[in-house]
């Protein structure tokens, strides 16, 4: 599990733009979904990572076995070995446009003064500011009783694209 908390980096590049597009927003949603639904069912996983081409083309990556630091570096650097590759030819996929990663951590809360599980995720679009957003989570593997919040914002990321 990863702790900690997401520093805000000052973005350079004033030409990006603010928001989310309308298919990140899905791209991440799904990714979220699917996150939410394996911990409900008890499945375990480092990190996963969902990418996205102009022709709408996605293609999952699902990083284990490395420890959660190490898993989360491979999504990340995944994601820019993509953009330098202009795609995936295996997964069919074309040159990365949009992206969506997802893993398991804990966030401070500041009311108790300690970390409190959550499923947490960075998404963002080659021309877009990227975010970062937490769901906190409970009940693992309890199928119905497993519970989880609305993704709450978490803040601005250093962009992959």
């Amino acid at each position: 599990m990863i702790e900690g908390s997401h520093k805000v980096p000052q973005s350079s590049d004033s030409a990006r733009q603010t928001g989310v597009s309308r298919k990140t927003d899905e791209l991440a949603s799904a990714l979220l979904g699917d996150a939410l639904d394996l911990l409900a069912s008890g499945e375990a996983f480092e990190a996963l990572l969902a990418v996205q081409d102009a022709a709408g083309v996605a293609a999952s990556y699902e990083f284990v076995d490395d420890g959660p630091e190490a898993c989360l570096e491979g999504a990340r650097d995944r994601v820019r070995s993509l953009a330098r590759a202009q795609g995936d030819k295996d997964a069919h996929l074309g040159a990365p446009v949009r992206y969506a990663l997802v893993y398991e951590g804990a966030v401070e809360d500041e009311e108790q003064g300690a970390f409190v599980d959550a499923l947490l995720l960075e998404f963002g679009e080659r021309g877009y500011a990227a975010y970062s957003a937490f769901s906190l989570i409970g009940g693992q593997g309890m199928g119905d009783g497993f519970s989880w919040t609305d993704p709450a914002p978490a803040g601005e990321m250093e962009p992959l694209l």
